[in-house]
């Protein structure tokens, strides 16, 4: 089977047992404290815990997906025959809808009946007990006594391996059932195989005491990674031979023959990365997500410089993606993810001229000086070391990233102490600025999302609530509760009630008052614990009761609304079940 066809195949045969198809959600997630998306499961966590409810969202108790995912702890790892930083996770989903019998005969059905995997190969692990948590008796009578896999293939294993969660202190968790799949029948005898898909039996909420509770209503949550199915049903010995990437590394193979095969696989899988990063709207900087883009981008520029890549790399990237995987996630025939990729190439270009100079000029470089390296010139690690062998020989990559970290936490505080501490100002938003010149123009956006979100409830209504928000000098980025896709109708009458409040050039003012009579304005808030007993109400209009918007919010502010400049919604899309995310800009 192709790629494409193991993909769709997964989802018809969860759709054909009633569940709901969901897109993948963004890489770039609604929940704050997360980097990027890891788990198919990210998007469908309030229904997990009952915030939301998906008979009402998706018509179906049920869902299923292939959800993008990427990991960064991986980075280093990519070369070998299996690591990859972007890849896809295959999962159904169930929030009440069924649990343990029905997970295990459709994932069965599924392998061996779909995919066609002989049942001889196929072996599976159940969660043994542990600590108190019995032993999954009801997992192993389902697999031995209804559907017939032999004792002696069901392997009992503890709570490191067969039992998920939660994720931080508190949350849902339960025992874990693992499907593997060996190369021969002796092989599947003994446990030695591959884990092709992981169904955990959410059955249990584990309290801050670390004490477990049973759970009112069970989940299940399965993950099933893409690429590595791909590379079994395939036959294949590494992810790279198989469709997915063979057609661009034979690509490469032409235009730089004669190369190691882990330069081939790096280039490819943090190509693909990057186009779907910039895809979901992440650009290169040197912060958070951006931070992870710019290494890769610059680590497939610094592979490219020493190894004399010739020929047009990136514009080769963004064709075999558009045609790979435009199908699935049009997001990637975007044309602007090829400019910001050229437009990343003519920085780095024009500051490594400089770096190989200044290069020079070291004995020994440490991770201090490796890091200015890399700020002053954007020398990648990988470049460092292939430039200054000798010199960078004791250059660690755990201290080169260490060094990062404390640039990172200098900066916050430098840009708190200078702005009064007024980095975190939205309800669960951020505004960056690193100067007073970036200060004004993330102002501007932020006084433009107060209008957006009035904006959007009058369209749309009083369902929308922000999930989200993150304003740089760019753009302001909102998430909101909504269960569709807006269309371009209302995206027009949003941008023209946000202009029409901005031509009017409303003051912009504030009242500072106990929460609760705040509250009692109509000012919009969420979660009023969380505020501390007296807030700022920031307004738009000329007094509370009849201003256009009204918020609990730290500022900063524009005086009147015709500092802000037209407004214009550049980008509508998912962020996750639930929840949409726009992207807008002020011209």
């Amino acid at each position: 089977m192709s790629s494409e066809e193991i993909r769709k195949s997964f989802l018809d045969f969860f759709k054909s047992k009633g569940h709901a198809v969901v897109p993948s959600s963004s890489l770039l997630p609604s929940d704050p404290s997360v980097l990027l998306t890891t788990a198919g499961m990210q998007q469908f966590k309030p229904y997990f815990t009952g915030e939301r409810d998906a008979q009402k969202d998706f018509g179906s108790l049920n869902t299923c997906s292939v959800q993008k995912c990427f990991r960064t702890s991986d980075i280093d790892e990519v070369g070998d025959k299996t690591h990859l930083t972007f890849f896809e996770m295959l999962g159904n989903f169930s929030f009440g809808g069924y649990f343990k019998k029905e997970a295990i005969h459709w994932a069965y059905e599924y392998v061996t009946g779909v995919l066609g995997i002989n049942p001889e190969l196929v072996y599976v692990t159940i969660f043994a007990g542990e600590n108190g948590i019995s032993y999954d008796s009801e997992s192993f009578n389902i697999w031995h006594k209804e559907i017939g896999i032999p004792a002696e293939k069901i392997f009992k294993r503890g709570r490191a391996d067969n039992f998920w969660g939660p994720t931080g202190n508190e949350g849902p968790c339960g025992p874990t059932t693992e499907i593997y799949v060996a190369k021969n029948a002796e092989d599947a005898k003994k446990g030695e195989g591959v884990e092709i898909w992981n169904n955990v039996f959410n059955q249990f909420y584990q309290k801050s005491d670390k004490t477990l509770e049973p759970l009112k209503t069970p989940g299940i949550d399965t993950g099933m990674g893409f690429e590595r199915l791909v590379t079994v049903l395939q036959g294949m010995p590494s992810v790279f031979e198989t469709d997915i990437f063979s057609g661009f590394i034979a690509q490469l193979r032409e235009i730089a023959p004669g190369l190691e095969d882990r330069v081939y696989r790096i280039l490819a899988d943090h190509l693909r990365s990057s186009i779907f990063l910039i895809a979901d709207g992440v650009r290169p900087s040197n912060k958070e997500a951006g931070y992870i883009l710019r290494r890769l981008l610059r680590r497939v520029l610094a592979y490219q410089t020493i190894h004399d890549v010739h020929g047009n790399l990136f514009g080769m990237a963004v064709e075999w993606a558009k045609e790979k995987f435009g199908g699935i996630y049009p997001e990637v025939e975007e044309p602007r993810i090829l400019e910001v990729m050229e437009a990343e190439k003519d920085k780095f270009e024009q500051a490594i001229a400089l770096g190989v100079k200044e290069i020079k000029k070291y004995e020994s470089i440490s991770a201090k000086e490796g890091f200015y390296l890399y700020e002053t010139f954007g020398l990648p690690f990988e470049l460092i070391k292939e430039l200054a062998p000798e010199a960078s020989k004791n250059l660690d990559r755990k201290e080169f990233d260490e060094e990062f970290k404390k640039h990172q936490e200098i900066s916050r505080a430098g840009v708190e102490k200078k702005f009064g501490g007024h980095g975190l100002l939205l309800d669960t938003g951020e505004l960056k600025a690193k100067d007073v010149e970036e200060l004004k123009k993330v102002t501007r956006l932020h006084t433009a999302t107060h209008l957006m979100q009035a904006a959007l409830r009058k369209v749309l209504g009083d369902e929308v609530q922000q999930k989200g928000s993150d304003i740089t000098v760019e753009r302001t980025r909102f998430d909101f509760i909504f269960p569709r896709k807006m269309t371009p109708d209302e995206i027009k009458k949003v941008e023209d009630l946000v202009n029409e409040q901005i031509q009017k050039d409303l003051p912009v003012g504030f009242q500072e008052m106990p929460k609760e009579e705040g509250a009692k304005t109509g000012a919009l808030h969420f979660f009023l614990d969380k505020y501390p007993d007296r807030v700022k109400v920031y307004y738009v209009g000329h007094d509370i009761p009849s201003a256009f918007s009204k918020e609990f919010c730290g500022g900063p502010h524009v005086d009147h609304t015709a500092i802000i400049g037209r407004f214009r919604i550049a980008k509508e899309e998912s962020v996750s079940a639930g929840v949409r995310r726009i992207r807008g800009v002020v011209d």
